[in-house]
């Protein structure tokens, strides 16, 4: 038998004849299911990175969630078409969708925790997804029940029910367009991604009190849920994702990024999504970093630093808050630079923290973009590439085709030094797995494809278009520097000008370098503008470096449980 509640029609409520309100109720859930998908994005990035697999994953579990929610929403409107439970269904997603800042990262850490003593491969993807479809499908579920109940409730007649389905699925597509616009335009940048969560959450829940108070409806709901929803504003502000960083000074987001500098009495640190750690770094002693853009300064000198009478030209691709063009500036007096980075915000953090000289000219640009953009007469020494930031490599800067335009803007003995940051084995055991390869090109191809790593592809594209090619690793570092160029005397520039350096620390560390140095062999994994799966190459050197970092903890859990673990933390 059914509830005096049971029976109740859109007819019984007022407020759904005003037409106007219901393409606002399809309106701004088509805006917050975007404005989720991309919070999404931004909450996954410092644990999951923000790759397009990454991408893939948020966007597939939002579309299943949609789905769901569609034919779910549409079954149960035919059988009770009780306008109440859709909009306690939208003050119930309004609530979880509050509830993300609070304990989304909590959420994210425990499955991490949990799958990473549990799996050996494909952990980026397993992990991300189950984030997703444990924090994010169910409030997007709910939406997805928003527009065939619109439906039922809009229709008067069939004579008019195109023309009502229509409007309800333009206001949706324009919510959605906003949503994409606002959040990535002007809220994330401005407020914050968990601020982002709260404003949309606000909205839906807005809207849905409107309803049941023009009804003269008490619901228990509405005083807990206000409750609920000013808590989470209370607890959920705080923008700081990555919580087992302490005393920041600074913690932010931009467009591309989220951000995070860390400072002590030796260094400043920049972390960008902070999935493997540092992106740049500024010793407040002046000294060499020891770190890849130590190795990296061998660039000049196989330019013939010392053997021209003019300033060399640096342009640098991915410039960061410019670690590189500091050390430069500090150790070569004859040197001009010039960086293009497209995040305008890590622009402002190089010159207020990192001490970026002043006559360094940065462009907000993509890096491919910018060369592009250069007229074909404009020449560089050096050329450095240094945009590949963890699993996230953007392909359009790994191919062929981005390799060639930037040979075209290097004079004839110019070089280009690429810092390849996902070595992953150990040097030994990859130098004999690429002779293997190599060896085996004409007689086993697949084999060999199956042993490549990213950094095999990049090199390998890197040769195809260059004919001088030398590789260095990194000591105590997933690091590698490649340098290529399409003079001879490359190597021979190197040891000449390296021998006038005077100063001892640079000297010692080329001499470091010298000694490591060593000729690419390339193999055939050339990548294109077509083709270049940088996402699932990447994803495979992450999941060998998280195996390695756990390997002692996991021995730990094995043999005494998450007691020891937790004992050993």
């Amino acid at each position: 038998m059914k509830s005096k509640n049971d029976t109740i029609t859109a007819a019984d409520r007022p407020i759904l004849k005003n037409k106007m309100y219901l393409y606002l109720t399809e309106f701004f859930a088509g805006m917050s299911v975007m404005a989720v998908e991309l919070g999404a994005s931004r909450l996954l990035a410092p644990y999951f990175s923000s790759s397009q697999i990454v991408w893939t994953i948020i966007i597939g579990t939002i579309m299943i969630a949609m789905a769901l929610g569609n034919i779910y929403g549409g079954r149960k409107v035919d059988k009770n078409p009780n306008p109440d439970r859709l909009y306690g269904r939208i003050i119930f997603a309004a609530i979880w969708i509050a509830l993300i800042p609070v304990v989304g990262r909590y959420i994210i850490i425990g499955i991490s925790a949990l799958l990473v003593f549990t799996i050996s491969t494909n952990f980026l993807v397993v992990a991300a997804f189950a984030a997703c479809m444990i924090i994010f499908v169910f409030p997007l579920f709910l939406l997805g029940t928003v527009t065939p109940s619109l439906v039922k409730y809009t229709v008067d007649s069939l004579d008019e029910s195109g023309k009502v389905v229509g409007n309800l699925n333009a206001s949706n597509t324009i919510g959605s367009i906003i949503g994409t616009f606002i959040p990535t335009f002007i809220s994330i940048p401005a407020v914050g991604t968990s601020i982002t969560f709260l404003i949309f959450a606000g909205i839906l829940l807005i809207l849905s009190i409107v309803y049941f108070v023009s009804s003269k409806l008490f619901v228990k709901k509405l005083p807990v849920s206000l409750t609920i929803f000013i808590l989470c504003c209370i607890f959920g502000h705080n923008s700081s994702f990555a919580f087992w960083q302490k005393h920041l000074t600074v913690e932010d987001e931009s467009i591309y990024n989220y951000l995070q500098v860390s400072e002590n009495d030796r260094e400043v640190v920049l972390s960008t999504n902070v999935l493997f750690g540092v992106q740049s770094v500024y010793l407040k002693d002046r000294q060499l970093t020891g770190m890849y853009y130590d190795y990296a300064m061998a660039a000049p000198y196989m330019a013939g630093l010392y053997e021209t009478d003019r300033a060399l030209d640096v342009l640098i691709l991915g410039m960061g808050s410019g670690t590189y063009a500091t050390q430069c500036k500090r150790y070569f007096k004859d040197i001009n630079i010039e960086g293009v980075e497209i995040d305008e915000k890590i622009i402002d953090l190089s010159r207020k923290y990192f001490q970026l000289p002043s006559d360094v000219n940065v462009t907000a640009y993509d890096g491919r973009a910018f060369l592009n953009a250069l007229s074909s007469d404009r020449k560089y020494d050096v050329i450095m590439v240094d945009a590949y930031q963890d699993i996230t490599i953007p392909f359009q800067m790994s191919t062929v085709e981005f390799f060639t335009l930037v040979k075209d803007h290097l004079r004839e003995d110019g070089v280009m030094v690429v810092n390849m940051n996902m070595r992953g084995i150990d040097k030994k055991a990859e130098n004999d797995q690429s002779t293997s390869a190599n060896n085996n090109n004409n007689n086993d191809n697949s084999d060999s494809n199956k042993k490549a790593n990213i950094t095999d592809y990049l090199a390998d594209t890197i040769s195809s278009v260059f004919s001088e090619v030398y590789i260095v690793d990194v000591d105590h570092s997933s690091n590698r520097e490649l340098f290529a160029g399409s003079s001879k005397e490359m190597l021979g520039s190197f040891k000449a000008n390296k021998e006038a350096e005077q100063d001892a620390d640079l000297y010692k560390m080329m001499n470091i370098v010298e000694k490591e140095l060593m000729p690419y062999t390339p193999g055939n994994h050339v990548m294109t503008d077509d083709k270049a799966p940088v996402e699932l190459l990447g994803m495979q050197v992450i999941d060998e470096i998280i195996r390695d970092e756990v390997s002692y903890y996991k021995k730990i859990y094995k043999e005494k449980g998450w007691k020891g673990i937790i004992d050993e933390l």
